[in-house]
């Protein structure tokens, strides 16, 4: 390995760290913690890491990440998920122990607060993407398939995580909130626009090959 690429993995994952890092280190020095108990500071901390992993499944799918290989990098994505769901319950599990009858408005989409809706929706869309994914050699599902029902729940995910997030007048501070939402985006855009363009050469190349 080169210098210049040892220096490019190295920018790649403190970047990474940075995007991650920064908005959690605001947060824990936010003032609004002094009225907070243990358990709804966990639950809040659990929905900031939660937003950190959504960015680090499409950078491990789409390949950006130095390291892993396709094979490892699906692993990894797999195990990821696994993350992000446990992050989500623990997340939604302290705020319930906090607030019972605010989280039973949330998840009857009964509550008045406008980031309520968004939250609840990437949160069912999370679990059902890890029940299929778990049950997929059960249920036959032909990688086709799959992606034809993961991407649209993928994309619900991102969307509905981002949303919840930038309305949310809570601990984290705004500008590294704001970034770290723009580099959620981006990077989901991105694999997804990568994915489906090397699909599409991959198919052109099949036709090729076919016809000769």
């Amino acid at each position: 390995m080169t210098r210049w690429a040892s220096a490019r993995v190295i920018l790649i994952w403190a970047a990474l760290a940075v995007a991650i890092g920064v908005p959690i280190a605001f947060a824990a020095g936010s003032e609004q913690l002094a009225w907070r108990g243990p358990v709804y500071i966990l639950a809040g901390f659990a929905g900031i890491v939660a937003l950190g992993l959504v960015l680090i499944q499409p950078l491990l799918i789409g390949g950006y990440l130095p390291g892993f290989s396709a094979y490892r990098g699906r692993r990894a994505h797999h195990w990821i998920g696994g993350a992000l769901v446990l992050a989500v319950v623990i997340h939604v599990a302290g705020l319930w122990i906090t607030s019972p009858p605010d989280m039973i408005d949330a998840l009857t989409y009964a509550s008045p607060t406008p980031f309520s809706p968004f939250g609840v929706t990437a949160m069912w869309a999370i679990f059902i993407v890890a029940l299929l994914a778990s049950l997929r050699r059960r249920l036959g599902l032909r990688p086709r398939t799959w992606r034809f029902l993961h991407m649209p729940l993928a994309l619900v995910i991102v969307v509905g995580s981002v949303a919840h997030c930038l309305l949310i007048e809570g601990t984290m501070e705004t500008i590294s909130k704001a970034a770290l939402c723009a580099l959620v985006l981006a990077a989901t855009a991105k694999a997804m626009i990568d994915l489906q363009v090397w699909r599409k050469r991959r198919a052109l190349r099949g036709e090729g090959t076919a016809r000769q």
